[in-house]
């Protein structure tokens, strides 16, 4: 049963991360702006002007794509677990915590925060 409630979990986390990431360069999904110069409009703008965004953007589609496979779920935990402590760093220190309630930032917490925990026996390797 934990098997598949982690497949459902991967397979899930993937998807989202694949969509958003696709979406930045696709522009299939309308996303909100935060207002003119604003502190996250600013940092939006400086990753986007930068190259930056894009250089996550193609991270979060590879991670995605890996987490949803159950062989390299790990290898893509590795890749967006600094992604998600971004998209949290971002919505507590530049939103002052107003984003934290979205519910895709909501859902890729708790997803990845659960496969993190499923597999913490493999990650604790790392730090032996």
């Amino acid at each position: 049963m934990m098997k598949k409630i982690e497949l459902v979990a991967g397979i899930l986390l993937g998807v989202v991360f694949v969509v958003f990431g696709a979406n930045f360069f696709l522009k299939f999904i309308s996303m909100p702006m935060p207002p003119e110069g604003s502190p996250p409009a600013m940092f939006m703008g400086a990753m986007y002007l930068s190259g930056y965004l894009a250089f996550v953007k193609i991270l979060e589609i590879i991670g995605g794509i890996l987490t949803a496979i159950p062989k390299t779920r790990n290898l893509g935990l590795l890749i967006l677990g600094p992604i998600v402590i971004n998209i949290l760093a971002f919505n507590v220190f530049l939103t002052k915590g107003s984003g934290l309630l979205q519910p895709p930032v909501i859902l890729v917490t708790l997803l990845s925060g659960f496969l993190l925990f499923s597999a913490r026996h493999r990650f604790s390797q790392l730090i032996r």
